[in-house]
């Protein structure tokens, strides 16, 4: 499907507007299910100031969705309506002072951990662990092994739905456990870290760890959101599922994963719908056999197909 086309419209809006607004933007080649519609408009800023200028300048009643690297995603097959918005190269650099790391939105997990290790600073390693990029770690407190990202933010910028610019300490997120209580419509767009002082070739060895845990438990080759549902206080959602008989169950070209049955992977053919049906048989599953509710901890956007 495919939707009218008003990005002449926000043109005339925005004259000086330096990002790329393309319509009907198919999304699937963006999300690591591969799977999904187009976005009515993707827009992809130059920076901080060019997207506060897009949000100030955008009609009210359009509404915005952020993607980032598309790891814990899940695009409906009817695509998004209004304008999707995608950090780009703007937001990719990282920058160390001391052991405090600042790193842009876009700039994935593993480079900031990357970067820590190989300044000496400790205590970011944990980021090897988490598909993704940063603003997508800040906005559902990403965590790994142990450590989230309550434990190591000093601040981060963010841009509200008009266009203004907003700093926010570690408490002003309001974390929970794979939770961001800061306001939905913030963009965040950077990020600062404290880490401490440490042995390169140590840190190094802690990441060649998590990398090697990763590749024997998790079907990180295959096309897959990542952790599908939130572990429930006390449990794991992996041993619900299991207990469910779901490992292995499919829905079309959609299954769950028998290394790992609180990932879903897609076979090759697999739509989001299927996917996301298998996602709800699952907790219907587990419901009934466990009476616990698992909570999905992919984002889900976007209108049916």
């Amino acid at each position: 499907m495919s939707f009218p086309d008003i990005s002449a419209i926000l043109r005339s809006k925005m004259p000086v507007l330096r990002g790329r607004l393309v319509a009907n933007q198919p999304l699937a080649e963006f999300t690591w299910f591969r799977v999904g519609g187009p976005a009515q408009i993707l827009f992809v800023p130059e920076d901080e100031d060019d997207l506060a200028y897009m949000l100030a300048h955008l009609p009210a009643d359009i509404s915005v969705t952020v993607i980032g690297l598309g790891s814990n995603l899940i695009v409906r097959d009817g695509g998004v309506p209004g304008v999707a918005i995608r950090l780009g190269r703007g937001f990719g650099d990282v920058a160390i002072d001391g052991v405090q790391v600042r790193a842009g939105a876009a700039v994935p997990d593993v480079k900031v951990a990357r970067a820590a290790q190989e300044a000496g600073v400790a205590g970011l390693s944990f980021l090897r662990g988490i598909p993704g990029a940063i603003g997508g770690a800040l906005r559902m407190n990403g965590g790994a092994y142990g450590r989230e990202i309550k434990d190591v933010l000093v601040e981060a910028r963010a841009v509200d739905r008009l266009g203004r610019v907003h700093m926010l300490g570690n408490a002003d997120m309001h974390y929970v456990y794979r939770h961001c209580g800061a306001p939905d419509d913030y963009i965040f767009t950077q990020a600062t870290f404290a880490g401490a002082r440490g042995d390169p070739a140590v840190i190094a060895a802690e990441m060649d760890k998590i990398t090697e845990s990763r590749e024997a438990t998790q079907p990180i080759k295959s096309r897959t959101g990542g952790s599908t549902f939130k572990n429930p206080p006390g449990r794991k959602a992996w041993e619900l599922i299991d207990a469910a008989d779901c490992r292995g169950l499919r829905v079309g070209d959609a299954q769950v994963s028998d290394m790992h049955c609180n990932f879903l992977i897609n076979l090759g053919k697999a739509t989001a719908a299927d996917i996301e049906t298998l996602g709800e048989t699952v907790r219907r599953r587990v419901k009934d056999s466990s009476g616990i509710d698992l909570d999905w901890e992919i984002k889900r956007i976007g209108v049916p197909g």
